[in-house]
């Protein structure tokens, strides 16, 4: 018995001293160098990035389509220097419907990470609740004209990308990191079709596209461990690093825009452990 006392005493105090040594920093810059970073130096990158000229959102961000597929092969080259090998790379992003043209930036995404040097490890398929159309309800056009060639079906889901950086080294198991098995039974983390409610861009952060923390939660909880470093090279609000924070791991954020710094403030450090406040540089 007293055996057992002092190894969940060990046990607590490794868990207080991961907590403590953790770290936020946000870097005001452009992911396409992380010059900040020195190789292999995080564990798990998970990251949302802008949506490609995304009507409402991120309309006429970008010059033309190959401007977008730049900063996507800028950002996954460096991605694969700073992550450690065998680590997981995810990236939530969708196919994009501009004026009237489909842009296949799913698989143009998977194409740059594998020729980066990722393997393909696996795909999530997010579905939205059936409330959720944002753009349009392409699929009333057979309604108006019911004859064939005039279907478009209305938008549901994202795909979440899961690369990896060669393999994994399994380490002993570290039982601070272990997945809770009611919830990965109850939430259905095992399926490969995730259904999660969105976070509209309306709400009181006023940040468009923001993702719904289930997500990057899911993911950490899945492919990284206590007293990890998680990257997210498109930070925008702070959603990943609040994750982060709430579940004894550090985080490393990629912002390109300076007046979200009160927004992540805001939501980051007040959860953070005392003595862990947000770091914020700029270039």
């Amino acid at each position: 018995m007293q055996e057992w006392n002092n190894a969940v005493k060990k046990t607590a105090r490794r868990a207080m001293q991961q907590e403590r040594d953790c770290f936020y920093k946000v870097i005001f810059g452009s992911c396409e160098e992380m010059i900040e970073l020195s190789d292999e130096s995080v564990h798990l990158m998970v990251t949302s990035p802008p949506y490609f000229n995304a009507p409402f959102d991120y309309q006429n961000v970008f010059p033309d389509y190959e401007s977008y597929l730049r900063l996507i092969r800028n950002f996954a080259r460096e991605t694969f220097r700073v992550l450690q090998k065998g680590r997981i790379a995810v990236v939530n992003c969708d196919d994009m419907l501009v004026r009237g043209e489909k842009y296949p930036i799913v698989a143009d995404v998977t194409r740059i990470f594998l020729d980066a040097g990722f393997r393909y490890r696996d795909k999530i398929i997010w579905k939205k609740p059936e409330g959720y159309i944002r753009i349009s309800r392409r699929s009333g056009l057979v309604l108006q004209h019911p004859y064939p060639m005039y279907f478009y079906p209305d938008n549901l889901q994202e795909s979440i990308l899961i690369f990896q950086k060669g393999k994994y080294k399994y380490p002993p198991a570290n039982r601070e990191s272990m997945i809770d098995k009611e919830e990965y039974l109850r939430q259905k983390w095992f399926l490969s079709v995730w259904e999660m409610t969105n976070q509209l861009p309306t709400g009181k952060e006023g940040y468009p596209a923001a993702f719904p923390p289930e997500l990057p939660y899911r993911i950490i909880k899945l492919f990284s461990n206590v007293g990890e470093i998680v990257l997210d090279p498109f930070l925008g609000s702070g959603t990943t690093m609040l994750v982060a924070c709430e579940n004894k791991r550090s985080c490393i954020g990629y912002e390109i825009d300076p007046s979200l710094r009160p927004i992540i403030e805001a939501k980051v450090s007040p959860n953070a452990v005392a003595g862990n406040l947000t770091e914020f540089l700029s270039r």
